[in-house]
């Protein structure tokens, strides 16, 4: 562990170098590790901040032909290069490629950013890692002084089984990998705290090295105000399969004031009224925040990053119906399909739709980042009781 870089008079908070490892994708996948970083700087840290989203290419840089081109002759980054493309060429659009092969193009993946990180990283120099995704989290099993905290998006090998990524059989090896893999942290989060009593659930992990931290937002000075015709605002990625992109399609058909912002862009056959890309500040402009995604077990039990973007403007925010734990979100407003613009309506009131914009935007400031993020601090500070390593804990991190 590293000797403190500030004085340790009573009362004085030791700084602390910490690392954060993500894969900034610029939409939710860079949300909450530059509000870590955020928020430990603002507490006097020194911290150090990795995006590995190219880790295997020579740029990272938009644009530049260096982000198609491998960044290394290392055998380990040249073998990460080559697994990218036979995900791209085996897995992305050949519907057995998809099913069948999925699995072993993503355990290469782990395996070989672990190895690349062991040697990249110089863990050993830092007093906390964190790893905010799966695909770099093997990083944490490789032996540091450091401690170490996983803050694990969802539970994967479900993710990647309701995605239609495994067969039956492999989502049974890689769910039993994993829940050994998330057992064996040090400390344990999830994007959103159902996440973790649905591992518990269906995962079967006992909880003990939780240390939740919530997904959070910072709430906007300027609200959204009422307006007719009430506008819909949908922001955030618009690739993977969970986003439902032909639900987004129908809605928009249904309800002609819905502007869609993210990217890629989506089929024009969709019908969807696509704005480009733009910053949360646009949400103010409009009455209704919108979430549209697939159905099943995992995001029945989940939640979505967009929400919070919703909330921290004052928007209600317009939730398939069989999502379940509202109550942890007040001014979700639950619709289906048939009823999607009877919903609407129902709100079309400024006296109603001001009750429930209330509600969402004191939703969104119970959720500022510093109250989420409040456990980290502890941890730094030492709060928290700190769980002993576990010497054997490594040697189950390998894959079935």
């Amino acid at each position: 562990m590293m000797t403190p870089t500030t004085s340790e008079r009573p009362g004085e908070r030791q700084r602390k170098r910490v690392l954060i490892v993500a894969q900034l994708d610029g939409y939710a996948n860079s949300v909450k590790p530059l509000a870590i970083e955020r928020f430990l700087r603002e507490l006097g840290h020194d911290v150090r901040l990795v995006d590995t989203n190219y880790l295997a290419r020579a740029s990272s840089t938009p644009g530049s032909p260096g982000r198609m081109l491998p960044g290394s002759l290392r055998p380990a980054k040249l073998a990460l290069y080559a697994n990218d493309i036979a995900s791209k060429v085996l897995t992305r659009r050949w519907g057995f490629g998809r099913r069948h092969l999925s699995y072993y193009v993503l355990l290469s993946d782990h395996r070989l950013r672990r190895r690349i990180l062991r040697t990249d990283l110089a863990l050993d120099d830092f007093d906390l890692v964190i790893c905010e995704t799966p695909f770099d989290a093997g990083v944490l099993t490789t032996g540091t002084s450091a401690e170490t905290l996983y803050d694990c998006p969802n539970p994967w090998a479900d993710e990647v089984f309701h995605e239609g990524r495994l067969t039956g059989r492999q989502h049974r090896r890689f769910r039993g990998w994993e829940k050994d893999f998330l057992e064996g942290m040090e400390h344990l989060s999830f994007s959103w705290e159902t996440y973790g009593r649905y591992a518990q659930k269906h995962y079967g992990l006992s909880g003990d090295n939780f240390l939740q931290l919530n997904w959070g937002c910072t709430p906007s000075d300027t609200r959204a105000r009422f307006a007719r015709p009430a506008r819909v605002a949908y922001v955030g990625s618009l690739s993977g399969e969970f986003i439902n992109l032909p639900l987004l399609g129908r809605l928009s058909r249904l309800y002609p004031h819905i502007d869609v912002y993210g990217g890629p862009p989506p089929d024009p056959s969709l019908g969807i009224r696509y704005r480009g890309y733009a910053s949360p500040d646009v949400l103010s402009d409009y009455q209704f925040g919108l979430i549209t995604c697939t159905r099943d077990p995992i995001r029945e039990e989940g939640f979505s990053a967009k929400h919070l973007h919703y909330l921290a403007h004052g928007l209600p925010v317009l939730v398939p119906a069989w999502r379940r734990h509202l109550d942890l979100l007040r001014g979700s407003v639950p619709y289906t399909e048939e009823d999607f613009t009877t919903v609407i309506d129902a709100l079309s009131d400024e006296t109603r739709w001001t009750a429930v914009s209330d509600a969402a935007y004191e939703q969104g400031r119970r959720l500022d980042w510093n109250r989420t993020l409040e456990p980290l601090r502890q941890l730094l500070d030492g709060s928290p009781g700190r769980p002993e390593r576990d010497s054997a804990a490594a040697g189950r991190h390998g894959f079935a």
